[in-house]
């Protein structure tokens, strides 16, 4: 069976407890834990990355692990009608850090802060980074957008997808489905895959099960197989990015991440290939 994606893992699942204090300071750490887990990348947040926080530091360090620089989510409010200086700073000096490391994404997410104003704020967020893409790309940084499902994220709902999908600069941007994010926002993370297939190049596995939202990879309720199936059909080439949310990462991020490895390897893969045979 021919792979023609990678499996990676997300800092995110460290980042859960006490909103990233518990495990500040040990990106070199995630990324030993990702190369136990058998990935091939790591897809680290910016701004929390201090260890390792420049490309002298952060190179070495992967290279000894064998483990490539996937992405860099850079996560910001991003509220206004243009980026504050601070913002604007930030996207800048991650986009220095990326050029580093030729092909490793810009991946942009919203951080939540409520639905008020939904109107102009989807209008404003899709401008701002239409605009941070553009500048990425001129510098020949690929950039790609990550939606996200709590109640207060305004990139949520099926209609906040129409709206900002479709506003989205696909000359500078993809678009980052996150297949957790899409069921807990109410949608078919194939269906909607499928219906924007072009702007697709990356991929965050997350699983869900409504109890209340996310679970352990490979114990909720998405459908990886079929998926998976379908990316391998399309022949996507990207990265697909584990981002565990399941209650497990809180307490054991390093147990988690080892699981989603084997979940990986030793059970999607396999029955993959098993559903392929059968068709």
């Amino acid at each position: 069976m021919n792979i023609p994606f990678r499996f990676g893992a997300e800092a995110y699942t460290w980042f859960m407890n006490n909103n990233g204090q518990t495990h500040a300071n040990r990106m070199g750490h995630m990324i030993d834990v990702t190369a136990q887990a058998g990935f091939a990348g790591i897809e680290p947040i910016f701004n929390w990355m201090s260890d390792l926080p420049d490309a002298q530091r952060l190179a070495p360090k992967l290279a000894e692990k064998k483990v490539e620089l996937a992405a860099i989510a850079l996560a910001l409010d991003w509220n206004g009608p243009d980026e504050t200086d601070e913002e604007r700073i930030a996207a800048d000096q991650a986009i220095a850090l990326l050029k580093a490391f030729p092909g490793a994404l810009l991946c942009t997410v919203q951080k939540p802060t409520g639905r008020h104003d939904l109107e102009t704020r989807r209008q404003n967020l899709v401008r701002i980074v239409n605009q941070v893409s553009r500048r990425a790309v001129d510098q020949g940084v690929p950039c790609t957008f990550h939606p996200n499902s709590p109640h207060s994220s305004i990139t949520r709902t099926e209609d906040d997808y129409r709206v900002i999908l479709e506003s989205l600069d696909a000359s500078v941007t993809g678009w980052t489905p996150d297949v957790g994010h899409l069921i807990n926002g109410g949608m078919d993370p194939l269906t909607k895959m499928k219906e924007y297939a072009p702007l697709i190049n990356l991929v965050h596995f997350k699983d869900w099960n409504g109890n209340p939202e996310f679970a352990l990879l490979g114990t909720g309720k998405v459908d990886f197989v079929g998926i998976t199936n379908w990316l391998i059909e399309q022949q996507y080439s990207g990265w697909i990015i584990c981002e565990d949310e399941g209650p497990e990462a809180m307490d054991d991020p390093d147990g988690v991440t080892l699981h989603d490895g084997r979940w990986v390897y030793d059970t999607l893969l396999p029955s993959v290939k098993e559903r392929m045979l059968k068709e």
